[in-house]
């Protein structure tokens, strides 16, 4: 395995193991990180939201990390840096960065939707296009990820979609809920343990294999199906998220020591394509409709097809039908084939289903030599055999 995700395995475990039941933040935190996209956490004090974000300075040596808790009464000296009073003096309106926002690889917001109108617009164009406007000329940020946190949702007319919009991955959190994890939890207060970390080297080079991971058509097929189901429920996810969704499939891949995109990873999503609350519910059941047991439904599909196709060939015993048969199932092995690279876990059941359409395609070539042998003549009760020989064999 390669050195780099062995580190990125260790990092996730262990941090599954210090926070109980925050297995979809943790994962979550690590894909912002390889996708270079934000995340925003979502729940009420005390659920670990600031404790997650810290330990990012700490598992990724070399970082320059920020860390800052928003006000209505904050002033963009907190977040940005103060005015240089040396370039003020020679007229220039310029903000010493040092150890601010500006100069920082990764970001925890705390309270981020109290951010005042003051602090907001030069956020927004930090967050997305990655440059701070300091003095005459925008200056380009090293900035990776910024996790934010907020206690409760924005409200409506409060002029913060925008904001809320910058973070492409959002989750809810709560309260442990078993009272075995809580036990846990309640035990190992206050042990420290050392956590697994990796260079922001390392980092960026698992963000290029992340770059260079495969996505196959099947994938941009469904998010193409998903899109249009969404549009069909009135929620309209924006170009530039779909875009930004392709970045975070990959890192879901690589998070799982893969090449390629699966169409399980697009599970995700569920994080991702909804803009309001209320909308949150409907997208969830929409990327479910097209992703669980999305394997099992492709197989189904294919099954259906060869027995069409098997079904076919024994009403019309011409060799000109069998020839057309065979192809025809040869396409689905085909197809088969290409599902097991993109479908590795479910190997088996592809394979088991490739050879029974291999054993048919076989029965259909034997079945046209038999006839040429017996010149062309089948006797009812063999014609019957091999009728009801499909359901027998599927």
């Amino acid at each position: 395995m390669d050195p780099n995700l062995r580190k990125l395995e260790e990092i996730k475990q262990s941090l599954n193991a210090k926070f109980y039941e925050r297995e979809h933040e943790v994962e979550g935190i690590l894909l912002a990180l390889l996708a270079r996209q934000h995340l925003l956490m979502i729940g009420p004090a005390g659920t670990a939201k600031s404790a997650l974000s810290t330990e990012l300075a700490k598992i990724i040596d070399g970082t320059n990390y920020f860390q800052w808790l928003l006000t209505p009464f904050s002033t963009p000296e907190e977040v940005f840096g103060p005015l240089s009073l040396k370039e003020l003096e020679v007229g220039v309106y310029k903000r010493n960065t040092a150890n601010k926002m500006p100069e920082a690889e990764i970001v925890f917001l705390d309270e981020i939707f109290k951010a005042n109108s003051a602090i907001l617009n030069s956020l927004l164009t930090l967050i997305n296009e990655r440059l701070f406007y300091n003095g005459d000329a925008p200056v380009e940020t090293p900035l990776i990820s910024v996790i934010g946190a907020s206690n409760e949702y924005p409200e409506e007319g409060e002029g913060l979609e925008a904001l809320f919009d910058r973070f492409f991955l959002r989750y809810e959190i709560s309260y442990i809920e078993d009272e075995q994890n809580f036990l846990s939890m309640l035990k190992s207060e206050g042990k420290m343990e050392e956590l697994p970390s990796m260079n922001l080297k390392e980092l960026y080079e698992l963000q290029e294999l992340t770059d260079n991971v495969h996505v196959p058509d099947k994938v941009f097929e469904t998010l193409v199906t998903i899109r249009q189901a969404l549009f069909d429920e009135g929620i309209r996810p924006s170009d530039r998220r779909f875009k930004q969704a392709l970045c975070v499939l990959k890192a879901k891949a690589v998070l799982h020591q893969r090449n390629h995109v699966q169409l399980g990873d697009l599970s995700v999503l569920e994080n991702a394509l909804w803009e309001t609350l209320d909308q949150k519910e409907t997208v969830c059941n929409v990327i479910r409709r097209y992703t669980t047991h999305s394997v099992e439904r492709t197989l189904a599909t294919i099954e259906r097809e060869a027995e069409e196709i098997y079904d076919m060939a024994v009403r019309d015993h011409s060799a000109e039908a069998g020839m057309e048969a065979m192809e025809k199932l040869k396409v689905l092995v085909g197809d088969l084939e290409q599902l097991k690279e993109d479908e590795p876990a479910e190997a088996t059941k592809i394979i088991e289903l490739s050879n029974k359409l291999t054993s048919l395609s076989k029965e259909v070539e034997n079945s046209r030599v038999d006839e040429q042998y017996t010149d062309g003549t089948v006797d009812s009760t063999s014609e019957q055999n091999e009728t009801e020989g499909v359901f027998f064999r599927m």
